[in-house]
């Protein structure tokens, strides 16, 4: 019987061989064309078509799995003398990883989502051999003990597998609530964004006091070290949580929020978000500036769009003194009045400011309502309009100009003059 068992195992592994040779000969020569068939495709839905590419890349094993679980039928549509254990094995452990395969593409990470499905696969493998306690004997007898307290294999393995899972899930549940919240009208931007840093904190806090109490560790162990913790972090991450704190007051008094134009030193640009640590904004020239939240609270900052976003801009010119004041007001009121971004509700005004040594000197001053636009380029806009209706009525522009009084004649030779 002993002899029969074993021939009986010997023959399924080799039918289990050769439908494993099978299926990888019939992938190769079928995933060129499904895969031309495929990149064809075109639907909206990319994820559907990254599950079938994924299942494309695995077409051998779904072929095996196909294959293998016509070669149990047969077998036992014919009972043929043995079990049809290493077959069926076979075929579960096959179908388990095309499936956590298909299931690991939820994870954006390609290297995590690679790691998690290998690691359950050999615990399902472990299952189905039915080794899970052997394996549990094992990995538990790698490690020491400290006091009443043991550090195993085991233990790291379960720690890392429980508490990434519940990560992962409170991560995923805190951006889903995050993503719910931004499309909140009721709420303001700063409150948004506020709301869903919360939720996200409460929500990893949460998960990993639950990861640690589910695996039976004593929590007050970790009492013994908070105070050695609590001064590195203290001296090492003092910026980080000063960065921090910041971040919460900026969101608290809502001094400034996505979409605000402001200007921090020599930077002029728009708010695109707002992080725990820094703020990004993003300049005309589209460099992004990840500015720490502790800039925002320390230094002196021009929010163009705190209150409302209707800016008033100053532009200088001069004209020459053979001009009627009266008159080049007026133009330049005209002239501003008929650019598109300046402000129609508030009519610009024009002042005489001096006179210059050359010129009669004016300021122009108008209102726009889209800082994020830009400001050098709608002042650019205006002198262009200036210098059109100057130049169309006759009023002209001078240039510097200096008168020099020699007190002294100037002696010119008879060689200077020779050549008149």
């Amino acid at each position: 019987m002993v002899l029969f068992g074993e021939k009986a195992i010997l023959l399924q592994l080799i039918i289990v061989a050769s439908i494993l040779l099978v299926s990888r000969l019939a992938a190769w020569k079928i995933e060129p064309k499904l895969e031309a068939q495929i990149r064809a495709i075109e639907s909206p839905n990319h994820r559907l078509l990254r599950v079938l590419v994924v299942l494309l890349r695995r077409l051998d094993w779904a072929i095996f799995v196909i294959l293998s679980g016509v070669a149990l039928l047969l077998i036992q549509r014919f009972a043929w003398p043995g079990s049809d254990y290493v077959v069926l094995t076979a075929l579960l452990l096959a179908l388990a990883w095309l499936v956590i395969a298909l299931l690991s593409q939820t994870i954006r990470s390609r290297l995590l989502g690679r790691m998690v499905s290998v690691l359950v696969w050999v615990y399902v493998a472990l299952v189905l051999l039915g080794a899970v306690d052997e394996a549990a004997l094992l990995l538990d007898a790698v490690g020491f003990s400290i006091g009443n307290f043991r550090l195993s294999l085991l233990l790291i393995i379960k720690v890392v597998v429980l508490l990434g899972a519940l990560l992962w899930a409170a991560i995923s549940v805190g951006n889903f609530v995050d993503t719910r919240l931004q499309q909140t009208e009721e709420l303001t931007p700063s409150l948004r964004v506020l709301l869903g840093k919360v939720v996200k904190i409460v929500l990893i806090v949460t998960a990993t006091l639950v990861g640690l109490s589910g695996l039976g560790l004593d929590l007050t162990l970790f009492t013994v070290f908070s105070g050695a913790i609590g001064v590195g972090l203290g001296f090492g991450l003092q910026k980080v949580v000063s960065n921090f704190i910041s971040g919460i007051i900026i969101l608290m008094d809502r001094s400034i929020k996505p979409g605000d134009t402001i200007s921090l030193g020599e930077t002029f640009g728009w708010i695109r978000e707002l992080r725990a640590r820094f703020v990004s904004v993003v300049t005309r020239d589209g460099r992004e500036y990840l500015i720490p939240n502790e800039d925002f609270i320390t230094h002196e900052v021009i929010n163009w769009s705190f209150s409302d976003e209707l800016v008033r801009l100053d532009v200088n010119f001069g004209v020459s003194y053979d001009a009627d004041p009266h008159e080049v007001s007026a133009l330049a009121v005209a002239a501003a009045a008929g650019c598109r971004r300046v402000h129609s509700g508030k009519r610009p005004v024009c002042w005489l400011t001096g006179f210059g040594d050359s010129s009669l000197d004016f300021v122009l001053r108008f209102w726009i309502t889209d800082p994020r636009e830009g400001l050098t380029n709608i002042r650019g806009v205006v002198l262009l309009a200036l210098w059109d209706t100057f130049k169309e009525h006759g009023v002209h522009i001078p240039y510097p100009h200096r008168e020099v009084i020699m007190k002294t004649p100037v002696m010119i030779s008879p060689d200077d003059t020779a050549g008149d």
